[in-house]
């Protein structure tokens, strides 16, 4: 685990901050999910409270990387942070670019207790090609590195790699902020050290971007529950009719195969045995409950009730329980039921000592939808990120931080 910020002295300190407030946006400009924002606010008061300054940076939609950009600016996400803590009520905006003079300036005229937020690392062209020059600039302009960036953690950006490696070259503290420490405790602390019986949902769209994911799941939990469009085609992989469901048929000889692995690993994978079934998917169509086999004409769009009940039953069983992927197309009633149904059984299964943990953007969506986001263990903020760790991937910026503890990861039960 790396160091985090609170095992730093920060007092007299300017702290760089890398946060992702990449936010989603109405046509507007208006912010409709500031989740991530309001999870860095407990790092951000955290320096704040003990003396430190803060350099709040972000990267925010997919500028050209050419300069200042209106529609990129981070100006609301400056807004939202005034009106999320009471430390920032006095939060500058300091642009038009992340590195000009004006920017240099603000950071070394910050006294304790002060705080500014960076313009869209993003208008900078060496950001997203991880340029050390780029990270040269910036270093000066603090005295701490902290990433509390979890959502970006698993890219090369100048601001989560090289950014570290130049603070730690000139002997310059790199640390964890509070959301990056939480969300490593619990994806990866869960799939070292699990509690059992260690229960995944695995839902989502397609075999092809959860296949390293099941793969290394295979192993370490004992039940995987699969959902969603996926479940469509390790069901055809097994030569079970499926209608018109959507199917990765490129796919099917990697569902079988992932079938195997789990045999020879011990880990039990669950599969729908109903479903609720459409002609298309739209809104007020006719739904109906299919056992088994799906007729031609119809294709799956949510687990059926007996599947709810199936899988809820070895959710209550469960110690551990790791959700990533919707298991119907939530977006679309009546197809969240399943997925409302599923939310609603962790909980229960976390009020009786359970670990939850949602990771993947449509997942907490769904979470936050069913009202039950207060209720889980952990809600991550990564949906990439999430993913890739799920993986077993290693990521670079977290191995450039100050870390005395390794983070590689454990091998799979045997």
């Amino acid at each position: 685990m790396p160091i985090t910020i609170d095992q730093v002295d920060v007092a007299g300190r300017r702290v760089f901050v890398r946060c992702d407030f990449n936010v989603p946006q109405d046509a507007a400009g208006r912010i409709t999910d500031d989740r991530r924002i309001r999870m860095t606010i407990p790092t951000i008061e955290s320096i704040l409270a003990r003396g430190g300054s803060v350099v709040l940076a972000t990267h925010l939609g997919r500028p050209a990387g050419v300069g200042f950009e209106g529609e990129f600016s981070v100006a609301p996400v400056a807004a939202r942070l005034r009106e999320l803590s009471p430390q920032l009520n006095s939060l500058k905006l300091v642009g038009p670019r992340c590195t000009d003079d004006s920017a240099a300036d603000a950071c070394r005229a910050l006294t304790p207790g002060g705080a500014i937020l960076l313009e869209n690392l993003r208008f900078e062209k060496g950001e997203k090609k991880g340029d050390p020059a780029l990270a040269s600039i910036l270093v000066e302009f603090t005295d701490i590195y902290c990433n509390d960036a979890f959502g970006a953690s698993h890219r090369g950006d100048a601001s989560m790699l090289a950014l570290p490696r130049a603070f730690r070259a000139q002997g310059k503290p790199c640390v964890a902020g509070r959301l990056l420490e939480r969300e490593i405790r619990y994806l990866k602390g869960v799939l070292d050290a699990p509690t059992h019986p260690f229960v995944a949902i695995i839902g989502g769209a397609k075999v092809s971007d959860k296949l390293t994911a099941l793969r290394n799941l295979c192993g370490r939990v004992d039940t995987i529950l699969v959902g969603g469009a996926m479940a469509y085609t390790f069901l055809k992989a097994q030569g079970i009719a499926v209608g018109k469901s959507l199917v990765q048929d490129g796919m099917l000889d990697e569902a079988r195969a992932i079938l195997k692995l789990a045999a020879e690993s011990r880990t039990q994978i669950e599969l729908p045995i109903d479903h609720v079934c459409a002609e298309a998917l739209k809104v007020g169509t006719p739904t109906s409950r299919i056992d088994a086999a799906i007729p031609d004409g119809l294709m799956g769009l949510d687990i059926g009730p007996q599947t709810v009940a199936r899988f809820a039953r070895i959710l209550a069983a469960a110690k551990t329980i790791l959700w990533n992927g919707p298991v119907g197309a939530f977006e679309t009633t009546p197809f969240h039921t399943g997925s409302f149904a599923l939310a609603t059984a962790i909980v229960s299964a976390t009020e009786a000592g359970a670990i939850s943990i949602a990771g993947g953007g449509d997942t907490a969506a769904v979470v936050e939808l069913a009202e039950q986001s207060a209720r889980f263990s952990h809600i991550s903020t990564g949906g990439g990120a999430s993913l890739e760790m799920l993986e077993g991937k290693e990521f670079a910026c977290l191995a450039a931080l100050d870390c005395p503890v390794s983070l590689r990861y454990s091998e799979p039960r045997k």
